[in-house]
């Protein structure tokens, strides 16, 4: 769906999801340095659980290959990408109450990835991290073709698929079917929505992106109203929780949640809007929350928790799907401990959250 956009809004667009890194009231992180031509960096940052951490921001090349292989420190996008911005004093919403009233001031946040399986298939969004020579295959777009990046892509015949059994390289579904692919070598990032291999080895999809994960011009060919293989437009692996990640204490990025109503609307850096529903208290897509400063994070709770809670209060959660509310995307991974999940994130609230102001909104 688009909408039209007006020419100051339409720069703001641009601006966030072409060339811009940290601007207004959001600051980089300080330990680290970027430019926001894209040139990668290193820091070490310190952790909820005392250790720290070497984050690589901006290259993938500390990754390890395979499906959900660890990163091993390494970010997507530079340090002053707006998924890697401190938004910790950023100013709150005016609508803040109500845009939470509508997720849900009673609700908890849940965790929508874990160990194990679900009617089959692992719980969460998985991904595989490929070598730059990585065949690639034709890609087939069966619904968005006008708004997706031309293949070829370098999926591998076993990637995995969302909501489908381990194996399955066929969408049957379970899910939305998202297939997500790290070129780590070149520092690219191939994400696809409903998606299927043919007998051929290429494959069909409802719509498929191409992200810049070494720079901030992140979809060079992105227009405003754009989708991608998320709703929002944006990219889904940056916001994923990823167990590599969360249990060293540390996670240095924003992460991504759905709601069960959305507003007719998006804010930079997503690109596009997926409701029919006007109304200025229900979120568009792009929103931002962030944990209060008042919360206190429970000493008692386990280091991938902690991470986690510290991440909402330092980088916040974006809205970028339409599903249930306060649900938490991540990757699945047989450490994660789904009980401890459900019972310590359970336990955050809705009225626990409040809105970053927002900036640029996109309307009809």
């Amino acid at each position: 769906m688009r909408g039209r956009i007006s020419g100051i809004a339409a720069l703001l667009l641009l601006a966030a999801c072409g060339g811009g890194g940290a601007t207004g009231d959001t600051t980089a992180p300080s330990s680290s340095s970027s430019t926001s031509s894209g040139a990668s960096s290193t820091s070490s940052t310190g952790s909820s659980s005392g250790s720290s951490a070497t984050l690589h921001y901006a290259s993938m090349a500390t990754a390890d290959l395979g499906i959900g292989a660890s990163l091993n420190g390494a970010i997507p996008f530079p340090a002053n990408n707006a998924w890697n911005t401190d938004i910790s004093s950023a100013p709150v919403d005016p609508n803040s109450a109500n845009l939470i009233a509508s997720i849900g001031t009673n609700g908890s946040l849940f965790p929508d990835f874990g160990s194990g399986t679900w009617n089959g298939a692992p719980i969460g969004i998985p991904y595989v991290v490929v070598v730059g020579t990585q065949a690639k295959v034709a890609i087939n777009f069966t619904a968005y073709g006008d708004e997706s990046d031309p293949g070829p892509y370098p999926v591998p015949p076993t990637a995995p698929v969302e909501g489908e059994p381990s194996g399955s390289t066929t969408c049957n579904g379970g899910g939305d079917c998202h297939v997500l692919v790290i070129d780590r070598d070149n520092n690219l990032l191939y994400e696809m929505g409903n998606a299927s291999k043919q007998a051929d080895n290429s494959w069909n999809a409802s719509g498929g992106a191409v992200f810049h994960l070494d720079s901030n011009n992140v979809r060079p060919t992105v227009q405003p109203g754009w989708t991608s293989a998320d709703a929002a437009g944006l990219p889904i692996f940056p916001g994923l929780v990823r167990y590599d990640e969360a249990s060293t204490g540390t996670i240095a990025h924003a992460l991504r949640f759905t709601v069960a109503q959305s507003r007719r609307a998006y804010v930079p850096p997503a690109t596009h809007w997926a409701s029919s529903s006007t109304s200025a208290n229900l979120p568009p897509m792009g929103m931002r929350v962030r944990l209060k400063a008042s919360y206190v994070i429970p000493a008692s709770f386990s280091t991938e928790t902690k991470a986690i809670l510290q991440a909402l209060k330092t980088y916040g959660l974006i809205v970028a799907d339409n599903g249930s509310n306060w649900y938490m995307s991540g990757a699945p991974d047989e450490r994660w401990n789904n009980d401890t999940l459900k019972s310590e994130l359970g336990s955050v609230k809705g009225s626990n959250f409040e809105v970053i102001r927002m900036d640029g909104l996109v309307t009809p």
